[in-house]
């Protein structure tokens, strides 16, 4: 062992050559035991060939023992024969000590596979076995998370994490806490959060909590998570979109646009915060920049619906008919076509006095929004300057069914069906 030390001293201190030659040494004269530890600390070393020798070698001497076995079919995957490693833990004994270690194993390499149904039979044969070994609770759980099955997930985490379960991939209650929010409940999924992160910060966790906390409309704790991961993490890009959502629900608008502009900062070829950008630069009042960060997003990508929608939307609002229409006949050109932009051409083409344009597009998407009210609002008006009382009276009388509140439309309604006027 003092041999093993010593070569391990070199290769820290640098003198990986040295080092390793003195393992090389240590090897020739030690039992089975110090092999195996020196197979050990081959595989630390990433020197997986040399591990594998003594593996072999051992396995020759002694091919009863499991943990031979499991070691050598880890040695393969990492080597990336993972079918050979199937095939060695497959032979592994029942009443092998390494046999539920061996189970869990072949799990992870079946899903691999994607073989789920092979993975979750051995989990389950191994669950069959030994019911209340925790870690075999815990590979379950994981299974079922990795593989989207988060309420069958819950209760063996739950149970590996009461056991305390030391798990690879992290604390057990971040896992938990991943498949409460994943399955939608947000107020469990952040009482395990804050647990498992008071054991272990982990970027991905902070990421989760943040985002669970921004579900459940707890926008401070939103914001102070993803702050945290931002100074912890800055280029974990997916942080800043949920983080500017946050402060624009908060009314902290500028601190909203600041993030979108570290985010873009940092991944310049992201979309959606250019979208999100420019929807908020309108609300603040800078229509300029808002127009120039979207017109930016279709002009590197022309088939971004999101861009052109909300950059239309803006061209309506402020009725600046001539550019919808240049805008519009910009993304025919590349063959994209949308309910929302036929109904804002169908407005522009009103304005524009375009009448038998307008009614045909308006007609075109009329079944599209048949019970959206600005839509219906907007065509039964367009209809009555056509004449076309009676389709109007149609159009007013589905937004009052709909919605009752809606006292202006009944008063509308009312005024036609008694004194007969066109509005």
């Amino acid at each position: 062992m003092k041999q093993i030390e010593q070569a391990l001293e070199k290769i820290e201190n640098g003198e990986i050559e040295q080092g390793l030659v003195a393992l090389s040494e240590a090897e020739k004269t030690s039992d089975h035991e110090m092999k195996f530890t020196i197979a050990e600390t081959y595989y630390e070393l990433g020197h997986l060939d040399k591990a594998k020798g003594i593996v072999e070698e051992l396995l020759f001497l002694y091919p009863d023992e499991g943990s031979l076995y499991v070691f050598l079919a880890e040695i393969l995957v990492d080597l990336n024969e993972e079918d050979e490693a199937i095939e060695l833990l497959n032979e592994i004994k029942e009443d092998d000590p390494s046999y539920l270690q061996s189970r869990l194993l072949l799990a992870d390499l079946y899903q691999l596979q994607a073989l789920d149904e092979v993975a979750e039979q051995k989990l389950l044969e191994a669950a069959k076995i030994a019911p209340d070994e925790p870690i075999i609770s815990y590979g379950l759980g994981e299974f079922y998370l990795d593989r989207g099955d988060y309420m069958k997930s819950i209760p063996h985490l739950k149970k590996a994490l009461h056991h305390k379960v030391e798990a690879p991939e992290g604390h057990v209650a971040l896992r938990l806490a991943e498949a409460y929010s994943a399955s939608g409940q947000f107020e469990e999924a952040l009482r395990y959060y804050e647990e498992g992160l008071k054991e272990k910060l982990d970027p991905h966790a902070l990421f989760g909590y943040g985002f669970t906390a921004y579900q459940l409309g707890e926008y401070g704790i939103a914001i102070e998570q993803l702050s945290a991961l931002k100074a912890l993490d800055p280029d974990f890009t997916s942080l800043y979109p949920y983080l500017a959502k946050a402060y624009e629900a908060e009314h902290r608008l500028d601190e909203a646009m600041e993030t979108l502009k570290e985010g873009m900062a940092v991944d310049e070829y992201n979309e959606t915060l250019y979208i999100h950008a420019g929807k908020l630069s309108f609300k603040l009042h800078e229509n300029e920049q808002g127009e120039v960060l979207l017109r930016k997003v279709i002009a590197l990508n022309p088939s971004n619906l999101s861009a052109i929608q909300s950059l239309a939307a803006y061209f309506k609002h402020e009725e600046k008919y001539e550019e919808l229409l240049d805008l519009i006949g910009h993304t025919k050109a590349y063959g994209e076509e949308d309910p929302l932009l036929t109904w804002y051409e169908a407005a522009a083409y009103r304005e524009q006095d375009e009448y038998d344009k307008a009614c045909e597009l308006y007609e075109r998407v009329s079944d599209t929004f048949a019970s959206d009210a600005d839509f219906l609002e907007e065509y039964g008006r367009f209809l009555l300057e056509y004449g076309e009382r009676q389709k109007a009276l149609e159009k007013f009388t589905t937004i009052v069914e709909n919605d009752g509140t809606r006292l202006d439309i009944k008063e509308l309604i009312h005024d036609l069906q008694l004194n007969g006027e066109d509005f």
